[in-house]
């Protein structure tokens, strides 16, 4: 494997950028290790669109950015094919052939421009005119989104959702983290003194090296139970599907790889919980009528359903 200062030192460049949010940089930079696309769901001017930013430049990755509004096209994303002189058809790339694809903020475009994200994010390629073309390997996808009821955004469907590994909330700064922000700003802008610590091959190596991450059948046992769990809930109406229960594990084990371990254990799973299955819930009227929450009724499962002894 890796050295594990490798991981500590991408954390520690990030942190140049973003102050205070050591829990955030840690859970995208294991998503990322688990080949998953990220969701960022807060208000503007948290800091969403710098992380992403400074994660690009400390991996060497291509990126590319681009700003969902209502006149968004799904061809601006994918690409498109134009006639040429010589009577033939000539691709022209779309935004999201890069290593790392930031869509800012996404729930203000339209669904058709939405949808055009459900091939690439799910296979890692597009097809345009019949012709599928593969994008670069890493690829990852960190889309941003206002809250659901701001102004001019609209709901993504589940098949999106489901999409994303994770789903993040970066949260207002405290007051100790709020100056440190003022004071950095004051120096110019701390993405500049981001510096590329590991290569494309390199991330592709750590993730080939998450998959080799033990997990031992109790703990397969323990994933499935909890799924289980949203799918018989008395207040959930869409439980997790088997592609989260995928990403549960893929998460887990890359959590277990960037805190040094190959193998995993029953905190890695109920660490990661929330921010994986979260956004596939759907509650129902009585649980809304009743003012209970996604996290609440994530938190009695956890309860509920007992953790493994290894």
């Amino acid at each position: 494997m890796l050295k594990q200062n490798t991981v500590e030192s991408i954390a520690q460049e990030v942190k140049k950028a973003i102050k205070g949010k050591d829990d955030v940089i840690e859970s995208v930079l294991t998503a990322i290790l688990a080949k998953g696309h990220i969701l960022i769901e807060d208000i503007p001017g948290v800091g969403k669109t710098t992380l992403a930013l400074a994660f690009s430049k400390v991996m060497d990755l291509e990126y590319k950015r681009m700003q969902f509004t209502p006149d968004v096209l799904p061809t601006d994303v994918v690409g498109f094919s134009v006639l040429t002189k010589q009577n033939t058809f000539e691709y022209k790339p779309g935004a999201v052939l890069c290593n790392l694809f930031l869509a800012d903020e996404i729930n203000r475009t339209s669904s058709k421009t939405q949808s055009a994200l459900l091939e690439v994010m799910e296979e890692g390629s597009v097809t345009v005119d019949g012709v599928t073309r593969a994008v670069p390997n890493p690829f990852v996808v960190i889309a941003t989104q206002n809250p659901v009821g701001s102004v001019g955004t609209q709901m993504l469907p589940e098949s999106q959702l489901d999409r994303f590994m994770v789903r993040l909330s970066m949260g207002y700064p405290d007051i100790n983290q709020e100056i440190s922000i003022l004071k950095g700003k004051q120096d110019g802008d701390p993405l500049k003194l981001v510096e590329q610590i590991v290569t494309t091959e390199d991330i592709v190596t750590m993730q080939t090296e998450v998959t080799k991450v033990f997990v031992h059948d109790v703990l397969y046992a323990y994933i499935a139970a909890l799924v289980a769990a949203t799918r018989n809930h008395p207040m959930i109406t869409l439980g997790v599907s088997p592609r989260g229960s995928i990403a549960l594990t893929k998460m887990v084990k890359a959590r277990a790889y960037v805190k040094n371990r190959d193998y995993v254990i029953p905190e890695d799973i109920t660490t990661v919980f929330l921010s994986v299955v979260g956004h596939r819930i759907v509650l129902n009227p009585k649980a809304k009528v009743n003012h209970v929450s996604v996290e609440d009724v994530v938190g009695q499962i956890l309860s509920q359903v007992s953790s493994p002894k290894l």
